[in-house]
């Protein structure tokens, strides 16, 4: 199970960000931006796949976690105890030694995030008419 354990994330793993980067789908609409730390793989401002310390997730519609998870044991994408993040799992490491097998579950995500709505960016919050009439 993934997890910050203490409160502090885990340190980026050289080897698992160059697995990443060699298993994601090479579309013109893939973005990689930092999260947690990390990196993520975007689409559309979806995002799709990332790695957190030695792990790679992925997001999945139900049909596909279902088939993953009968496919090999692995578990929700989790960051902190507790919180599961839908639709997120975690792809096994020794995937490792089979990139085609990895590479093909980062494409489910990529075609699965395409399908979704945009994100546009949210518009910043109006300040409250109380908030105005203070000096």
């Amino acid at each position: 199970m993934t997890s910050a354990k203490g409160g502090a994330f885990p340190k980026l793993d050289p080897a698992t960000k160059r697995f990443f980067e060699s298993i994601l789908p090479a579309q013109p609409d893939v973005d990689i931006r930092p999260m947690f730390g990390h990196a993520a793989a975007f689409v559309h401002g979806n995002m799709f796949a990332g790695i957190f310390g030695p792990e790679v997730f992925v997001r999945l519609g139900p049909a596909d976690q279902q088939t993953l998870m009968k496919e090999v044991k692995t578990s929700p994408f989790e960051p902190m105890p507790g919180r599961p993040m839908r639709e997120y799992m975690v792809i096994p490491a020794k995937w490792r030694a089979d990139p085609a097998r990895a590479r093909s579950w980062a494409e489910r995500s990529y075609l699965w995030a395409a399908k979704l709505p945009p994100k546009t960016k949210a518009k910043p919050a109006a300040k409250s008419k109380k908030a105005a009439l203070r000096p």
